[in-house]
């Protein structure tokens, strides 16, 4: 067993242990990095860019058929599923050497392509190689759960892992749960020729705002895909070639779907199980291991980021988890986790994105909460491309400060960033409200959404004696 020493030693080669690694180790520390499968961790091969790769797609043949709409004759001929396929591999082959085991080499960090698992608290073995370090990073991401059905392990079925290596499209793909995994991939199957059926057991993207989720369901809808919410499953079976899946629905009757395809898309869990968390002296729950808010365990010297400390997962909170990491470990500094200012988005079409308080939790922390509504159809860029579904909402305290926002429309991933920054910041709504935005753009809605809040104070009967008695002045 060949035993090494090294300052930070991140066990898990996803998004969060390798900005880690490639961080640290750009800044003068010795690094090693454990990692048994493909370097870039769930969002590079099976979450974030084959998804957004296979929604391209799903949008292209959209367009085509919505050409119509522009004086544009076309005519959607055929999906060709092995090539979109093909276009998803590319994606992920094209972005993987910045995360491949040549480029960290090349940095300085020493790769070992192994599981890590704790030999006590400060030592990590796997793969022939011991490593002993000042301090230790778990990165090891999270994976598909599965529910507690009757039959679901007997099926056979989908989840992110496999389904983009699909080289057909399913006949009728039928998800199991409506958070943004099952509907990104219910709009963008129902988009590229398969019948879709979505079953949720409360309602569709229940941690976003529920009036631009309205929106976005009668979207899904007109599009034909049949969602099915406040459904519980309570069986799967195969007959033949066909899926059953069994459903009671909020009224208390009994339903049996038949598709081709079954995608279980119903949360995640932390990959815990081969770390020997015990011998390091971790705590950790159902929820992942526990951290406090400079993401140390419950041992001193150990870090855990990303998807395995929650409590939230998403691929740039990993990123921001490694930052705060690096600060503490190599500088010492009192670095803390703040979610105040976390945007989040789903990349259907259109987009739902949100940061910050919702509105009714921005009314029970503050009380008095204004919240401004622009609605995409009043903006001209919008108008110009039929893309007018949608809205902008902002929730501003009375004093001007913004504690919360959420869009739905054609680029409310990026169009979220400002209202990200206000709240960051603690930037008052008059600096959006003032910022020259170019025209025609989408994100003029931010400013013409943020001047409303001026619009009772300036447009007003006091506004108007006033401006009637400065005009008698000369």
């Amino acid at each position: 067993m060949t035993l090494r020493k090294v300052d930070i030693c991140v066990i898990g080669g996803g998004s969060g242990g390798l900005s880690v690694a490639a961080g640290a180790v750009q800044m003068g520390a010795s690094v090693a990095l454990f990692e048994r499968g493909a370097m870039g961790g769930d969002c590079l091969n099976h979450g974030c860019v084959p998804s957004k790769a296979l929604l391209a797609a799903a949008k292209a043949a959209a367009s085509v058929a919505g050409a119509g709409a522009f004086g544009v004759d076309a005519e959607l001929t055929a999906i060709d599923r092995r090539r979109v396929a093909a276009h998803v591999r590319g994606v992920i082959a094209a972005i993987a050497p910045h995360d491949s085991v040549a480029r960290f080499t090349g940095l300085g960090v020493e790769v070992i392509a192994a599981a890590g698992r704790f030999v006590d608290a400060r030592t990590v073995t796997g793969g022939g190689v011991t490593v002993r370090a000042r301090r230790i990073v778990i990165a090891t991401g999270s994976r598909p759960m599965e529910p507690p059905v009757a039959g679901l392990d007997r099926v056979g079925y989908l989840t992110n892992e496999t389904i983009f290596d699909l080289e057909e499209t399913p006949r009728h793909l039928i998800i199991l749960g409506g958070g943004p995994i099952g509907i990104e991939m219910a709009q963008a199957h129902r988009r590229l020729g398969a019948a879709v059926t979505v079953v949720e057991m409360a309602r569709i993207m229940v941690k976003d705002d529920p009036v631009l989720v309205d929106m976005l369901r009668g979207r899904l809808v007109a599009e034909g895909i049949d969602l099915r919410e406040g459904a519980a499953v309570t069986a799967v079976a195969r007959e033949g070639a066909e899926v059953i899946v069994t459903v009671t629905d909020d009224a208390g009757e009994t339903h049996r779907l038949r598709g081709s395809h079954l995608l279980v898309a119903a949360g995640r869990r932390p990959n815990l199980e081969d770390l020997d968390l015990a011998r390091a002296g971790i705590a950790a729950g159902r929820g992942g291991i526990t951290v406090d808010r400079g993401l140390k365990t419950s041992n001193r010297r150990v870090y855990a980021i990303g998807d395995v400390a929650g409590p939230y997962q998403f691929t740039h909170l990993a990123g921001y988890h490694a930052s705060v990491v690096l600060r503490s470990a190599l500088f010492r500094l009192p670095a803390r986790v703040n979610y105040d200012a976390l945007p989040w988005a789903t990349y259907t079409e259109p987009e739902l994105a949100q940061v910050g308080l919702g509105e009714a939790a921005a009314r029970a922390r503050y009380g008095r909460v204004e919240v401004l509504e622009g609605a995409f159809d009043a903006n001209d860029r919008a108008v110009a491309e039929h893309k007018t579904l949608g809205m902008v909402r902002a929730m501003v305290r009375p004093n001007g400060r913004v504690v919360g926002a959420a869009i739905l429309g054609p680029g409310a991933g990026d169009l979220i960033h400002p209202w990200t920054l206000a709240i960051a910041r603690r930037l008052p709504i008059g600096a959006l409200a003032t910022t020259i935005a170019a025209y025609p753009t989408f994100g003029d809605l931010t400013r013409s959404t943020a001047g409303k809040f001026y619009t009772p104070k300036l447009f007003n009967s006091r506004t108007r004696r006033l401006v009637r008695w400065l005009a008698k002045l000369g």
